[in-house]
């Protein structure tokens, strides 16, 4: 992770305090920020990445004190923001009278998710800007997340500007926790694990089931497709690309390793780079390896299974 010059930092938070698109990095992915307080502005990044309009946004903060100021705060829901702030936890939560966000960005919902990234450009820049910032994945809607600024300028064809703050260190999105109920609801398996939370709090926490309700980002049925199809597979066919994760037999055709060693944060780190280097190669089929459903493990099955879904 790196922090890009002042001058630069200053002309990105100009463009979003304008109403321009800006993507940049976080621990996890590339966002696509736009100021959360703009309608017009946040209308473009739906416009821009071509994504559905009933799918709300994750809303950036530089810090806890911002985000009391647009979202109701439980103990609990504090209690968690303290513990895991900055970094790779989004929380839903109900919004606060006279918030200023605009309801596009929440997809008209009465509540918002929100976070503070652990990256010290993103900080950096929602500083500098002082405002709230939309920010989805920097890429086309459904498709592959970017963890580098290359890959946001490939994805967007050079039209969108780029804060480049260096490879993601997560490389799995946020994970997104429901406190609307004070009952603690993960509805995205992400880069902070489950059993992290569990442990924290003590108590289990339950798991939104496939195709509930649309009520965060990252929820939808088919997500973070590569252009090539997609198997879940022991073994790749001839002429298929192969991601493999852990100590596999040699394989004549195009193969990545997720991490050789097992090592779930490493292939968390890997995902997404590796399946846009596999599918940059125009492999009609990508067979991916199983992965233990622990820990991480979760996410990665998670970004996995939507991204091997049938697309509509």
């Amino acid at each position: 992770m790196r922090t890009p010059d002042h001058n630069t930092l200053l002309a990105a938070a100009a463009r979003l305090r304008s109403g321009q698109l800006q993507a940049f990095p976080t621990e996890t992915v590339y966002g696509l920020g736009a100021d959360a307080t703009n309608s017009d502005a946040v209308l473009a990044i739906y416009e821009t990445k071509g994504r559905p309009r009933f799918n709300p946004l994750i809303i950036h903060v530089p810090s806890l004190e911002m985000a009391e100021t647009l979202a109701v705060f439980s103990p609990l829901a504090r209690r968690l923001a303290r513990a895991f702030w900055p970094g790779p936890l989004s929380l839903v939560l109900p919004m606060r009278a006279g918030h200023g966000l605009s309801d596009i960005a929440t997809a008209g919902l009465n509540t918002v998710a929100l976070r503070v990234p652990n990256h010290p450009a993103a900080l950096a820049l929602l500083r500098e800007t002082g405002r709230p910032l939309a920010a989805p994945s920097a890429n086309p809607s459904g498709k592959l997340s970017p963890t580098t600024a290359e890959q946001v300028a490939l994805g967007f064809n050079g039209k969108v500007h780029v804060l480049d703050g260096g490879p993601c260190t997560a490389g799995v999105e946020s994970t997104i926790l429901s406190l609307v109920d004070e009952r603690p609801l993960q509805l995205r398996a992400g880069a902070l694990s489950r059993d992290r939370i569990e442990a924290f709090l003590g108590v289990p926490v339950e798991q939104a089931a496939a195709g509930s309700a649309v009520s965060a980002p990252g929820m939808l049925l088919s997500h973070y497709a590569p252009n090539a199809h997609m198997r879940l597979a022991t073994r790749p066919q001839p002429g298929e690309a192969w991601l493999a994760f852990g100590a596999t037999e040699p394989f004549d055709g195009l193969m990545r390793n997720l991490s050789p060693a097992g090592d779930l944060y490493e292939a968390a780190r890997n995902l997404f780079s590796m399946l846009h280097e596999l599918d940059a190669s125009g492999a009609a089929v990508i067979a991916v390896s199983p992965i233990p459903e622990t820990g991480l493990g979760e996410a990665i099955n998670d970004r996995l299974r939507r991204a091997a879904a049938p697309r509509s």
